[in-house]
């Protein structure tokens, strides 16, 4: 049996990829594991086993479609992680999220059907909902996305479905909160603050800080979309909640804790442009169903993640400072 796993030299695709690869995915100790990825800014080998036998890397992009024509063969299911990702850069540059997003997405699905992959699993998220004053996000609920990012990830919602309507494809859909966890890009909020403070710096809090977040750790978000995989419905979408609801200064004064540091530290930036208010996800569908539910408690995952970034500044450093754009504000 062998997987491709799009995205899978990112934060979550990666997590996903050496889970497997270690045994952790009962039934799936043999699966042979194929990433497609770009290495964008947001992709690194470092974070895929160098030499593992079952792993195959595969520099590419998601949207050629001859490259996934001659890859997929083979291959039993796909895992489609690739995604523009950061909000504040598609308030920028909304073309390639638009590109990547929703054209890579059909481009992967059109290369699945044409080459009898029989499975495929599109991760999403749950910014395409919108923002939610009270109550949470079931999977019925319109999609009512408020930045570029999120719309383009509405599209590939749409994409997903539409060839699973059309074509039969056995394709189910998962919508995560926020993750957080080791490796995380440090454009990220809990990455960037914790990194800032690692290194003297001050933390850049958008407006009053007030905006609602519901965490997840990489790890539980992992094991829904293999369960997802494994025991999931065609044409159906789960959301994967995380349980926890944070206010972004609640975040970061836990942040400040961990790292020694007090308010002193934090800058309070302007607010994103239609910065939504609260997310939050309805996901007794998927613990009713497949018997989800998160392992890690949000205090301990967190402490654990600050631990890591204080323990691993020769992975965090070079991604850190490649870029030129650290003091933007943070807040998904």
């Amino acid at each position: 049996m062998r997987f491709l796993v799009t995205g899978g030299a990112g934060f979550i695709g990666s997590h996903y990829v050496r889970t497997m690869l270690e045994g952790g995915y009962p039934g799936y100790e043999r699966v042979g594991v194929t990433v497609l990825d770009s290495l964008g800014y947001a992709g690194n080998r470092e974070n895929l086993p160098a030499s593992h036998p079952r792993l195959e890397f595969v520099r590419g992009d998601v949207c050629d479609l001859p490259l996934l024509l001659d890859l997929l063969p083979g291959h039993d299911a796909a895992v489609h992680f690739a995604a523009e990702s950061h909000v504040d850069r598609s308030l920028e540059s909304a073309a390639e999220f638009v590109r990547t997003n929703v054209m890579g997405t059909q481009t992967l699905l059109e290369a699945c059907l044409r080459t009898g992959v029989e499975r495929v699993v599109h991760v999403s998220t749950d910014e395409v909902y919108g923002s939610i004053e009270k109550g949470s996000w079931t999977e019925e609920w319109p999609l009512a996305p408020n930045s570029p990012y999120a719309a383009s990830k509405a599209g590939s919602d749409l994409v997903a479905r539409a060839y699973w309507r059309t074509h039969g494809l056995d394709l189910s859909i998962t919508r995560c909160s926020n993750n957080y966890g080791p490796r995380q890009h440090p454009e990220k909020l809990i990455p960037l603050f914790v990194t800032n403070l690692l290194e003297g710096e001050p933390v850049p809090l958008y407006g009053d800080g007030l905006n609602v977040r519901e965490w997840l750790h990489v790890d539980d978000h992992c094991r829904a979309v293999q369960l997802v995989l494994t025991r999931g419905q065609a044409g159906e979408v789960y959301n994967v909640g995380g349980g926890d609801e944070r206010t972004n200064r609640e975040i970061t004064g836990r942040l400040l804790e961990l790292c020694g540091a007090d308010w002193s530290m934090v800058r309070h930036v302007p607010d994103r442009k239609a910065h939504d208010l609260r997310y939050s996800l309805d996901d007794t569908k998927i613990r009713d169903e497949l018997g989800y539910s998160p392992r890690i408690p949000f205090d301990r995952g967190l402490a654990e993640t600050v631990a890591w970034y204080r323990d691993n500044p020769g992975w965090w450093k070079p991604v850190k400072h490649g870029r030129a754009d650290d003091e933007k504000g943070s807040g998904r």
